[in-house]
């Protein structure tokens, strides 16, 4: 059985400007080619798509992700493909991969199987350089902050209250926790310090809510970066910063358009993590395909607790995105893993353990529909291990909810293997309901930070209630203070489960979500909440993925998934 990195290798790609020229209507003048097979769209060219009217917009989401595999991203370009090949003009919408993941835990990230987005190697490995640009702006407001701090330090920062991090794209434990300006005098003042991944970062986030460069500057200029001895906020602006971090970012805002393995056009632009940071790509990018195509496919980060409340909470309520229809991913043997399977037994059939997990599935379908108000269809991802009996009694316990199940087989078959999922997720959006009548939020602007990270834990995750410190009640308060309360919460805990322990599988409830860190987004105008142990600079695991990959004797590239 071929890999999924021989499968993109075979691959007969198109160029990007037949693509773009052909699918897209876009004028060759407004690409930046980066080779052959991607470029990026202009900014000034998508300025003239505003009139057009908007596509119809699938959020792919999944159950809480396992060691056994979900398929989101597979079954979001499978999808591409197959709406494409039943007649609807479709763009798949995408996150870039960090290379973090890249070489620890998971492997390639850009869809697997026939199923996938191409150049599969050059996406996987530094792509358009946009997350060098991004981690590069964030290091040059750090160091200007610890140089001003050197220079005399006219705007009086407490050096003990610099909250602004370093960052980089890997995974590096060593790196969470760390001193720095040790040396003399001409290194600056010692501190304590540490690092973020990338894809965790403010700027991040920034970079993907922001809807044209202006609006980019003026969130950059909003970070908050440090307090003074007085107690008062130093933002980038504060610092001139800004300005020249816009100029590193400049040609990383435009879009990146790369193609399917069935040579449809995907947009794959930013990527912040889910678990982490908001989880979904681009504002910019997630319009832009709205424009040029009928139907777009994005897909939001990890399960529906995590990455598509997110998606509803943060891009939808900042933007005025809606979803038209969901599609929820699960596959049988993840269930099977939710029912307390051992990994290495899920290639047996095992009925009670998939009743069992399917509590999983339940309520992720519940949020969809009943929290966040919105029509949706779960494709199971197919192996080749499930049984009749298992795709059977997964069917009837959807059916008591009314709620479609579609066996989609794009990995093997690619987009053909999808069109049942397709042709659903059509008759959901043309037929049905119009979500935009029942799409709502998990809580209101106005509602007290506190009140709106206890609606997250009780209505999405299934908990009693939050808990936190006298100190982190006194964050909070003193953010509403300072008037950051209008802001929506991003919630930074574990994606393996509803709960704060990774280990609690299926659907637990009556848990206490415990607060454990909050930090202020002012320029993303979002306030983290981190829970239980997540971690905001990954670590690498024992046997990482960066031991496999290495290029053959013919200079092509292995191991990469």
């Amino acid at each position: 059985m071929a890999s999924d990195i021989e499968i993109a290798q075979r691959a007969q790609l198109k160029r990007v400007t037949e693509i773009a020229q052909q699918r897209l209507g876009i004028p060759d003048e407004h690409l930046v080619p980066y080779g052959h097979h991607k470029a990026k769209i202009s900014l000034a060219y998508l300025d003239t798509l505003k009139d057009r009217p908007d596509g119809k917009l699938i959020l792919v989401t999944a159950i809480s992700p396992t060691p056994a595999g979900e398929g989101k991203t597979t079954t979001t370009v499978g999808l591409g493909d197959a709406l494409n090949r039943i007649g609807r003009k479709t763009m798949v919408c995408l996150r870039e991969p960090s290379l973090g993941p890249v070489f620890g835990v998971k492997g390639g990230a850009a869809g697997g199987g026939h199923a996938q987005v191409v150049p599969m190697e050059d996406i996987n490995l530094h792509f358009t350089g946009d997350f060098n640009a991004i981690g590069l702006a964030n290091n040059l407001l750090a160091a200007m902050i610890d140089n001003h701090v050197h220079h005399g330090n006219a705007l009086d920062i407490d050096v003990r209250r610099i909250t602004w991090k370093r960052v980089m794209d890997m995974n590096d434990r060593a790196l969470r926790d760390i001193t720095v300006g040790l040396g003399g005098p001409a290194n600056g003042y010692p501190r304590q310090d540490g690092f973020d991944i990338v894809v965790a970062s403010e700027v991040m986030a920034i970079f993907c809510l922001a809807t044209s460069l202006q609006d980019l500057k003026e969130r950059l200029g909003n970070i908050v970066v440090a307090q003074t001895r007085g107690g008062q906020p130093v933002t980038a602006r504060d610092l001139k910063a800004h300005g020249a971090m816009t100029v590193l970012l400049k040609d990383a805002l435009a879009p990146n358009l790369v193609q399917t393995l069935e040579n449809n056009p995907a947009i794959l632009h930013g990527g912040p993590f889910a678990n982490i940071a908001h989880g979904c790509n681009s504002v910019i990018a997630t319009k832009a395909s709205l424009k040029l195509a009928d139907y777009v496919v994005t897909e939001a980060g990890f399960g529906a607790d995590l990455g598509a409340e997110k998606f509803i909470d943060i891009k939808c309520r900042k933007t005025g995105l809606r979803p038209d229809a969901v599609v929820i991913v699960a596959t049988v043997r993840a269930l099977k893993f939710h029912g307390g399977v051992d990994v290495k037994q899920l290639n047996t059939e095992n009925l009670a353990a998939l009743e069992q997990g399917l509590a999983n599935l339940e309520r992720h379908v519940r949020n969809v529909r009943e929290v966040y108000g919105l029509p949706c269809v779960v494709s199971i991802n197919h192996f080749s291990f499930d049984t009749e009996a298992e795709l059977a009694l997964l069917q009837q316990r959807m059916a008591r909810l009314e709620v479609p199940v579609r066996v989609a087989r794009h990995w093997a078959d690619g987009g053909r293997g999808a069109e049942d999922v397709a042709r659903t997720v059509v008759e959901l959006i043309e037929t049905g309901p119009q979500a935009a009548d029942g799409f709502r939020f998990v809580y209101p602007d106005e509602a007290p930070l506190l009140d709106k990270i206890g609606a997250i834990a009780t209505r999405v995750y299934g908990a009693a209630g939050v808990s936190c410190s006298g100190k982190v009640r006194e964050q909070i308060r003193k953010l509403e203070e300072a008037g950051y309360g209008r802001y929506p919460v991003c919630v930074a805990k574990t994606q393996y489960s509803f709960s704060t322990d990774p280990a609690a599988r299926g659907a637990p409830s009556g848990h206490t979500i415990d607060i454990r860190e909050v930090r202020l987004a002012a320029g993303a105008e979002f306030i983290v909440m981190i829970c239980g142990d997540v971690m905001t600079m990954p670590g690498l695991p024992k046997i990482a993925s960066a031991e496999k990959i290495d290029l053959d004797d013919e200079g092509k590239v292995v191991g990469l998934f």
